[in-house]
């Protein structure tokens, strides 16, 4: 998958994973952790939104990178309270499950669109500057002429 198509399945990925946890409890019945629990996933829903909102503007991949990273931090302390309070809470265990599942997929995406907004490494010294030696010419510089020239059967070691 290109990573132009990436960010957009990205997007609705991390929206339909805070909201499917919220869509676990019945609006009438709040559990009791409800006031800590829900301030963490309005801020990932809200960070997810940002996503969102980037992708359709076709916002720089740097941006898009520090937007993933920001949803990631706050994904993942939604999903470790989550986790942690899950029996306290009254989270069943598979929709837990379901959150770290989720949470894995947003560090696979968020790698792929960090590694392609990361700038080039400059290219450092390599071992023949080290040691001061010249480099070799490469295949395409090559005349042709080497110690056992097949193309025209002359050997010059013979001359």
């Amino acid at each position: 998958m290109k990573l132009g198509h990436a960010i957009p399945f990205a997007a609705v990925l991390v929206l339909t994973a805070v909201t499917d946890a919220a869509a676990q409890f019945p609006p009438q019945q709040q559990p009791p952790c409800f006031n800590e629990f829900m301030p963490l996933r309005n801020e990932a829903e809200k960070r997810g939104t940002a996503i969102q909102a980037a992708s359709k503007r076709k916002a720089p991949r740097e941006e898009v990178c520090t937007l993933f990273r920001r949803f990631a931090e706050a994904e993942a302390k939604y999903v470790k309270y989550a986790e942690t309070n899950a029996t306290w809470c009254g989270i069943p265990a598979e929709a837990v499950k379901q959150m770290k599942s989720n949470h894995g997929q947003t560090l696979k995406i968020r790698r792929q669109v960090c590694a392609a907004a990361a700038p080039a490494q400059p290219r450092g010294p390599s071992l023949g500057d080290a040691l001061g030696t010249t480099p070799t010419p490469h295949s395409s510089t090559r005349t042709g002429r080497g110690t056992f020239d097949t193309l025209t059967g002359a050997n010059p070691l013979t001359r």
